[in-house]
């Protein structure tokens, strides 16, 4: 029978009665099981089978599914026999939070609630129950209140056990979606107070719970939500449990294209795909890149990024501080960088945390871990981690994510304005159109009017480079010092082809305690540090003639620019 490589495949029953393309991980269920673990959180990044494994879990346990073993015969669960006796014989209760989003979350969630309830009405028609039983029963809806959502799980569970006369196994998809739309939106507090007493009254305090399995992206922090769920097992990228569970390993992969006719594309999958490391097991694929690139006979393209919102993600880079913006520059330049960094997310810290940032990227499969140094001796410090990139797709990823920025209201022909008045030295209009930029996108970028301010504008100076990066990337290398502070650093933007121009940008903030009472002394003193320092020489050395390498001296106040050429400079 021939196999289909067709897409958004979440349902495990779904998948087998139309003969999807499917990699068997059905041993998932019985490590999972064997582990015993009363509650397990496994966290992977989106579009990693989480949601498909959960409905594995469930047409395999649920009494839904009792005598449906033609979906597991076959398949690697199938060959314990002690499991075997275990398929559909348990309640399963599948909560999935990946709609439970913006600020009409409470809504969301007692309507997710409200149907879940409705799926096991059945129950409240056996004389097991009496009346006050089937009067909560029925109270249980959309418009229920808090006191009763944060319960009512827990309730259909004792309804579940004595009906079943069996404990029920909890699922929970996607977690933590809430928390994020919460972040973005302003709402944390609200949400987490909620939730925290939902979380505790469904896996902590109830009785009648077998087993929970909850699926994620992030960690969140034990105090933010899982307060006094001691009992959890929390499963993270760098953990060894369930590590070959979630996303394709490279056999699997080049058995897939080898079967679809494409393995002559094994190299160039690796290098698109490949990179995401899930505890000690190295080379896991993206599944759904991976399905999409068969399904399309072979084409490369980030697939990933049309999957979900990467909405915090891009808040977190545009409007982290210079740090942040400086080592994207380096990810986008094929870099890596080390920093300490705590697995849990915090999310009240990412405001101010670059390493609450990096966790999150991590956690989100943009970045994958290259190196690792232990914990100091007294283990009061974090482990240091080597970070890059996860591969070309992620590049692309990012790299369009920063086109975005640029992408708003008339930046992007103010944009292309200046980058062509640069390239004609045009001083003139360089200047007309860089105050154009700035006066849009200062904004985005959480700038301040003295270097000395909390948000100095050194988040505006990195997002502007990174918008030179991505825009020039296919004719020049663009690089900035690593070194600055307060807004003064230096821009060289090098040309592929030595023929043509360089060209070297120092930015600095006017200064008052530098003697600066105009702009025009602001630039003039970035100017004199270009030739001071001989900014130059690196790229004469590399073999750029001096008539073609121009020095411009940007000065900054608030939102007013002011560019000045070298006196050096041939003029226009």
């Amino acid at each position: 029978m021939e196999v289909k490589h067709g897409l958004g495949y979440q349902n495990y029953e779904d998948l087998m009665c139309n003969h999807i393309f499917y990699i068997d991980k059905t041993d998932f269920i019985k490590e999972w099981w064997d582990y015993a673990d009363k509650v397990t959180l496994v966290t992977r990044p989106r579009r990693f089978g989480k949601t498909l494994n959960m409905s594995t879990v469930e047409c395999f346990f649920s009494v839904q599914y009792e005598g449906r073993s033609d979906l597991f015969e076959g398949r690697k669960v199938w060959e314990d026999e002690t499991l075997r006796g275990l398929q559909g014989t348990y309640p399963v209760i599948f909560l999935n939070f990946a709609g439970v989003k913006a600020q009409e979350m409470k809504t969301a969630m007692k309507s997710m609630i409200a149907c879940t309830f409705k799926k096991f009405e059945y129950i409240m028609k056996s004389s097991l129950f009496q009346d006050d039983d089937r009067e909560y029963y029925a109270s249980v809806k959309k418009e229920m209140t808090d006191e009763t959502a944060v319960t009512a799980i827990s309730m259909l569970s004792m309804y579940l056990e004595k009906y079943y006369h069996k404990k029920v196994i909890i699922l929970l998809d996607e977690y933590d979606t809430p928390m994020q739309e919460a972040w973005i939106y302003g709402y944390w507090e609200e949400a987490a107070a909620f939730l925290r007493s939902f979380f505790v009254n469904t896996f902590k305090t109830n009785d009648s719970m077998e087993r929970g399995l909850i699926t994620g992206i992030t960690r969140i922090s034990k105090e933010s939500i899982f307060s006094g769920l001691n009992h959890l097992e929390v499963v993270t990228t760098t953990s060894d449990k369930y590590a070959a569970s979630f996303g394709f390993t490279e056999e699997e992969v080049f058995g897939a294209l080898d079967a679809a006719g494409l393995g002559a594309h094994k190299e160039g999958v690796r290098k698109w795909y490949d990179g995401f490391t899930f505890g000690t097991c190295t080379n896991i694929y993206n599944p759904w890149s991976i399905i999409c690139f068969i399904g399309k006979r072979g084409a490369y393209a980030a697939y990933w990024a049309n999957t979900s919102s990467n909405e915090l993600v891009g808040s977190l880079i545009q409007t982290g501080n210079a740090e942040v913006k400086k080592i994207v520059e380096e990810l986008l330049d094929g870099k890596s960088f080390v920093t300490p960094m705590d697995e849990q997310i915090v999310f009240q810290q990412l405001n101010g945390s670059t390493n609450a940032v990096w966790s999150l990227l991590l956690a989100s499969g943009y970045l994958k871990i290259v190196g690792r140094e232990p914990f100091g001796e007294d283990r009061t410090e974090y482990a240091k981690y080597t970070l890059a990139l996860t591969n070309r797709e992620v590049w692309f990823m990012l790299r369009n994510m920063v086109k975005d920025w640029f992408g708003k209201d008339d930046v992007p022909v103010y944009y292309n304005e200046f980058i062509n008045a640069l390239l004609h030295d045009n001083v003139r209009r360089m200047n007309t159109f860089m105050n154009k930029v700035a006066l849009h996108t200062f904004s985005y970028f959480d700038t301040g009017n003295k270097p000395s301010e909390e948000t100095h504008p050194e988040r505006f100076y990195h997002g502007f480079v990174l918008g030179m990066i991505v825009n020039l990337s296919d004719r020049y290398q663009v690089t900035s010092n690593r070194e600055s502070g307060y807004g003064r650093y230096d821009v060289m933007i090098e040309p592929f082809d030595k023929n043509e121009k360089a060209f070297i940008f120092e930015f600095k903030v006017l200064d008052t305690d530098d003697d600066e009472r105009t702009l025009e002394d602001t630039v003039a003193n970035a100017l004199a540090q270009i030739e001071e320092k001989r900014y130059e020489t690196a790229l004469i050395a590399r073999g750029f003639a001096p008539g073609n390498i121009r020095k411009y001296g940007f000065g900054f106040q608030g939102q007013r620019c002011l560019i000045g050429e070298s006196v050096s400079m041939p003029g226009n």
